[in-house]
């Protein structure tokens, strides 16, 4: 069975279904527009597979410069019976406690690449090169697209090999067609001028879709903080908890529990919410894994309040390509009401603090598990 030679998402789908004897008919119903989804965003398709959307909310956030708070809706595509009601009382306990406030910094896309050198002496002269070509380097990415930017870069050596970070602006694009399109140009380029061969265009110096402390030290796509202090009166009628009770929780498991584990995330949950906001609006899943990446802290507040914040160093995400022009992924960016996006990336750091508040009281409070067994065990 030859799958590559049926030109059509029906034939395919009808040729797997008389070769292996299933039914695929819900797989085949969907309303997304056939051509562009097969052309653009996946080969040899043969339908969807369809995810749940949940609405959470409303969330209040204002940002760090404008004190002017904002109310959004939160799409949020899942399996997981819990997560959404979760969310949604952490949301309640925000706006309750007068909004989060959020701010985010843009450090870029990254693309790595690695070269293999003759010598130390020849990794040194790549070295040179970068530094006095760099404006070269930056005209050569230009020529490639003009929604890209190359801003800095990293550059280290190790025996024969000399691994590269080049950094891109890649406006509100996730933007990693682009830099991997530009760094293939560069690599040419130096190739040209310097005689220094790329051994592979991706050498895991990015880093990307992998979990890595150069990403947490450095930040990789946009960094955001979102933070609130929850009043004693939020944390008795809506999490059920005490400031203290929740302070012991967060110790135990965010920052003693994630040393103990080696974990790389010093958070209760930060991939659950993400994966389901990146699914919602056409991220990419592969990189909830860096998402994942990211610190939560907590702070007594006049012995009965809580602060509470979130710090993510790692968010790869946009609000044009790629998956953003499906149309139900379209609709749910703007339930958002977002086109740029670092502020995409700020609703993002908002959610994920609801989402640590209300699973951090959950586990306090003893109801984690009384709640998946109402919501996933019906």
């Amino acid at each position: 069975m030859n799958i590559r030679m049926h030109k059509t998402v029906k034939n395919r789908r009808n040729t797997l279904e008389a070769e292996l004897k299933v039914d695929l008919s819900n797989i085949g119903a969907f309303t997304l527009d056939e051509e562009a989804a097969s052309t653009r965003n996946c080969e040899n398709m043969i339908g969807v597979s369809q995810i749940p959307l949940g609405i959470a909310g409303p969330l209040t956030l204002s940002t760090i410069n404008n004190q002017k708070s904002t109310i959004y809706y939160i799409p949020l595509a899942t399996t997981e019976g819990a997560l959404v009601a979760s969310v949604n009382r952490g949301c309640k306990a925000i706006c309750q406690s007068g909004g989060a406030s959020v701010d985010s910094y843009r450090v870029g896309a990254t693309r790595g690449p690695v070269f293999k050198v003759a010598n130390l002496k020849e990794s040194n002269m790549l070295n040179r090169f970068l530094v006095e070509h760099f404006t070269d380097l930056q005209k050569v990415a230009k020529a490639t697209s003009h929604h890209l930017t190359l801003t800095k870069y990293m550059d280290r050596g190790v025996g024969r090999y000399r691994y590269v970070r080049f950094i891109f602006d890649t406006k509100d694009a996730m933007g990693m067609n682009m830099v991997t399109i530009a760094t293939d140009a560069i690599v040419s380029y130096i190739k040209q001028k310097t005689g220094i061969s790329c051994l592979a265009l991706s050498g895991n110096y990015c880093v990307d879709k992998k979990p890595s402390w150069l990403n947490v030290i450095e930040g990789r796509g946009i960094k955001v903080w979102a933070e609130v202090t929850l009043p004693s009166s939020v944390l008795r009628s809506i999490l059920k908890t005490t400031a203290s009770k929740m302070y012991d929780v967060w110790l135990a498991k965010c920052m003693i529990g994630s040393a103990m584990s080696g974990s790389m995330g010093f958070n209760t949950q930060y991939a659950n919410v993400i994966a389901a906001l990146f699914i919602a609006t056409g991220q990419d899943p592969a990189h909830v894994v860096e998402g994942s990446l990211g610190i939560t802290t907590t702070e007594m507040v006049n012995r009965k309040d809580l602060y509470v914040s979130v710090y993510l160093p790692d968010l790869m995400i946009g609000t044009v390509g790629g998956g953003t022009g499906l149309a139900t992924q379209k609709e749910a960016l703007n339930i958002l009401g977002v086109t740029k996006s670092q502020k995409f990336a700020e609703i993002v750091a908002g959610v994920v603090l609801a989402g640590e508040i209300s699973l951090l009281s959950s586990l306090e409070e003893g109801s984690l598990a009384r709640a998946h067994q109402k919501f996933a065990w019906k």
